[in-house]
């Protein structure tokens, strides 16, 4: 064949440091107004943009021979200092392949981030992402080690308090983004590792899908 064909459409997202509220978010269009021409003079395309106070979407298309770690480091080190001194993202970065399909889908979902952001913070989104993607993750090191659980209201807890099993008070709670309480929290250990908190994690997955 004489010449190449491709089609390479990556979901990226990444945070700011230690997921801070660093994003103004009367510079937000600006910042994705600048990383749409850093995506330019690269010579890969920044489809469309989105995201809160302490992270960034980002939907690219890449050439075929443009290595998606290279997009990264140019998207985020050239936005780092266009923002300012002080202000840095998070060392590591997520990327999700897209099929040309569901471009649409993702778009929608990039665009209307604070309306997804009323329901989640983005450390449940992150893990929902890595999970709907079949990644494998130390929950301690997704986020950075810093001695704590790397979602301490998130994923985890989530799963185990919407089990069936507990009392209809722990699920509503839980179901609705809130804190779980210190005294729910032993009914939530004693209920951890059995089937039905592994049904509820498959049923939970389905549901976090973008």
């Amino acid at each position: 064949m004489a010449h190449t064909y491709a089609s390479i459409f990556i979901h990226c997202v990444f945070s700011t440091k230690d997921r801070a509220p660093r994003i103004p978010a009367e510079r937000a269009l600006e910042l994705y107004a600048y990383l749409s021409g850093i995506a330019r003079s690269e010579g890969f395309s920044l489809i469309t943009a989105g995201g809160t106070a302490n992270h960034v979407h980002l939907l690219i298309a890449l050439p075929a021979a443009y290595a998606l770690a290279r997009a990264a480091q140019k998207l985020k080190g050239s936005s780092s200092r266009w923002m300012g001194q002080d202000f840095s993202w998070q060392e590591g970065y997520g990327a999700f392949s897209v099929s040309p399909s569901h471009v649409p889908v993702v778009k929608r979902y990039i665009q209307n981030q604070e309306t997804h952001h009323c329901k989640r913070n983005f450390e449940e989104e992150f893990v929902a992402l890595l999970h709907n993607c079949g990644i494998e993750f130390d929950e301690r090191y997704v986020f950075g080690q810093n001695g704590n659980r790397v979602v301490p209201m998130g994923l985890d807890l989530i799963l185990i308090a919407l089990d069936p099993t507990l009392k209809r008070g722990a699920n509503k709670r839980c179901a609705s983004g809130a804190k779980i309480s210190s005294q729910d929290k032993p009914a939530l250990e004693q209920e951890e590792g059995n089937e039905s908190h592994h049904r509820t994690h498959r049923r939970l997955r389905r549901s976090l899908l973008p």
